[in-house]
């Protein structure tokens, strides 16, 4: 299959490359960017004349649920909800129905990702067997099956021996161990504590319920020197210690979600469980440190922490209801809109979502280590096709993941994806 994408204006953040070209693909691989042979005869051509033609994203953390009920759609209605917002990568956490905390359920899951021809999976194994108690899985088994890391989703390890025993395994093969900073017993609240939960009696997460755990794990990571994702921070203090950990040269890195760089803990309103998340919405001082460590990269990537929960879950008290939120379709434009609100280039925002994703995942995504995140010549085709002067309102009903359930529902965003290229295959056209 050739493919001509014309007129647009390729953007590539990984090189700094920023200039109006056509791009031609044959099969999965980018073989021109503007020097396309004058002999060149594409078998289709998109227009792209005004839009932006950019890596596909790279997205660390898309729940897909329950995968392995073909019956009920799941996986088919997340990642076609992918390719819609751009994304041609995403990473599973572990924490589906069942756990992946074996091989052959791995490898299942992979297989029926690969059918569907979508997105690119790359899954996460669990820490330790069906995410609870003290017993670590088969990491090799498991990274043989497809893993690229080890995570334990939202469940705190409480024991700390069974931390160091997993950082100094995974130290010594070489694995990275996927981790979001949540004390057990402090991190159990609903809402981050402050004035705000206090006036709505809503029981509180104190910051501290992340820094106690960065504490305890940068000092595991000074002892092993295990690599180390920390998922989702949610807190100026946090975002303080880990530019402290980098400044000592700690092999760590993190990622932020959409929805605390663009929300604070007044946006919870009058109860509205759209707003029920993990971690808790948190200050407005919060959310600015977290676009500044964004912005000067002491944090790593943006995430959508996708996570579909269905009607009946968040129909519940704002205390009872289920945290998570869809995010997938919304994740490039509001990495558009972090760049317009802070005054971010352009390309340095794209690069949020691309090439320091793809960076965090590095080496264990095997043949695309090279070209995730990339737009090169000679690189896997995974190309986003991005209009950034419409704008549009989310509407959750009209949203591809089984998940209608979004904090930013009725907002207005800029910029729509037009077409999404995974290996050179056209998987979403508007």
């Amino acid at each position: 299959m050739r493919t001509l994408i014309k007129g647009g204006r390729v953007i590539d953040p990984a090189t700094g490359y920023d200039e109006k070209a056509d791009v031609a693909l044959v099969d999965t691989v980018v073989i021109a960017i503007k020097n396309v042979a004058t002999d060149f005869v594409p078998d289709a051509t998109i227009d792209a004349t005004g839009c932006i033609v950019m890596p596909g994203l790279v997205d660390l953390a898309v729940r897909l649920r329950e995968p392995g009920h073909e019956h009920e759609g799941m996986l088919a209605s997340e990642m076609a909800a992918a390719v819609a917002g751009g994304v041609t990568s995403v990473v599973c956490p572990p924490d589906t129905e069942p756990v992946l905390d074996e091989a052959g359920l791995v490898e299942m899951l992979r297989h029926r990702a690969e059918r569907l021809q979508l997105a690119r999976l790359f899954p996460l194994g669990a820490l330790t067997r069906n995410l609870e108690g003290e017993v670590l899985t088969e990491m090799l088994h498991l990274t043989q099956a497809g893993c690229i890391g080890f995570s334990q989703a939202e469940v705190p390890l409480a024991n700390t021996q069974v931390m160091l025993r997993a950082l100094q395994y995974a130290s010594t093969f070489g694995y990275t161990v996927w981790l979001r900073p949540q004390e057990l017993h402090l991190g159990k609240g609903v809402a981050a504590s402050g004035p705000l939960a206090t006036r709505l009696g809503l029981s509180g997460v104190p910051v501290a319920a992340e820094t106690i755990a960065l504490h305890t794990i940068f000092e595991l990571v000074r002892a092993t020197r295990a690599r180390v994702h920390l998922c989702r921070i949610s807190s100026a203090a946090g975002v303080a210690l880990v530019r402290q950990a980098k400044a000592e040269g700690l092999p760590i890195t993190c990622d932020v979600s959409i929805n605390s760089l663009h929300l604070i803990d007044v946006d919870i309103g009058y109860f509205d469980s759209r707003m029920r998340l993990n971690p808790p919405l948190r200050q407005q001082r919060d959310r600015d440190a977290l676009r500044a460590g964004l912005a000067d990269g002491t944090i790593d990537a943006l995430v959508s922490d996708h996570t579909p929960v269905d009607e009946d879950a968040k129909a519940l008290p704002f205390a009872e209801s289920e945290p998570g939120a869809t995010g997938l379709e919304l994740l490039l434009s509001l990495a558009y809109k972090w760049a317009q609100d802070s005054g971010i280039a352009l390309n340095q925002a794209l690069g949020v979502v691309t090439q320091r994703p793809a960076a965090v995942a590095g080496a264990a995504l095997g043949f695309m280590a090279t070209s995730a995140g990339r737009l090169s010549v000679g690189g896997v085709a995974d190309i986003c096709v991005f209009d950034p002067d419409v704008s549009w309102t989310v509407e959750a009903c009209a949203l591809r993941s089984q998940g209608h359930h979004t904090p930013f529902g009725g907002y207005e965003l800029p910029g729509r994806v037009r077409a999404t290229f995974v290996g050179g295959r056209l998987a979403f056209q508007a």
